[in-house]
């Protein structure tokens, strides 16, 4: 199966960020397209879209709605192109192993709730290979037995 990403590796792929070109380089030296779920592909979305928001309000912070609309279309062409697919997950199960993730993890580590959903849907998708730059989100993908990167 293709390796999993979150939205902390498709901000540093689809923005230009510190981490930018550690994700480049991984994303290069894949062979398979890169797995997301539909709720990867909202939070990201969702993100692109308030930084555009607080740009409206505030030039000193965010981007422009240019900018964000730049980022969207080159995410819709790589979904389309096939460069990013879109990994089908049964909802019902995620939320059941996010929940003993929780259970399990939340109380030690303090694992936001978002973070505990991708990693679920990644051991739920029984992928290998765990892609994030959100050094939290690694260390439960770690815990969980997936192997991280970078």
């Amino acid at each position: 199966m293709s390796p999993f990403v979150d939205t902390s590796f498709l901000c540093a792929l689809y923005r230009v960020q510190d981490n930018s070109p550690v994700a480049y380089k991984l994303a290069e030296g894949l062979r398979e397209p890169i797995a997301v779920s539909s709720l990867v592909l909202f939070e990201f979305r969702q993100s692109v879209r308030l930084q555009a928001f607080r740009f409206s309000k505030d030039r000193t912070q965010g981007y422009s709605q240019r900018e964000a609309a730049r980022v969207l279309e080159t995410l819709q062409a790589n979904l389309e192109g096939g460069a990013l697919i879109i990994a089908p997950a049964d909802w019902s199960e995620v939320q059941s192993l996010a929940e003993q993730l929780s259970a399990q993890h939340t109380a030690a580590m303090g694992n936001r709730s978002l973070d505990t959903l991708h990693v679920a849907t990644a051991l739920h998708l029984g992928v290998k290979q765990f892609l994030t730059m959100d050094a939290q989100q690694a260390v439960l993908a770690k815990a969980t037995g997936l192997k991280v990167k970078p």
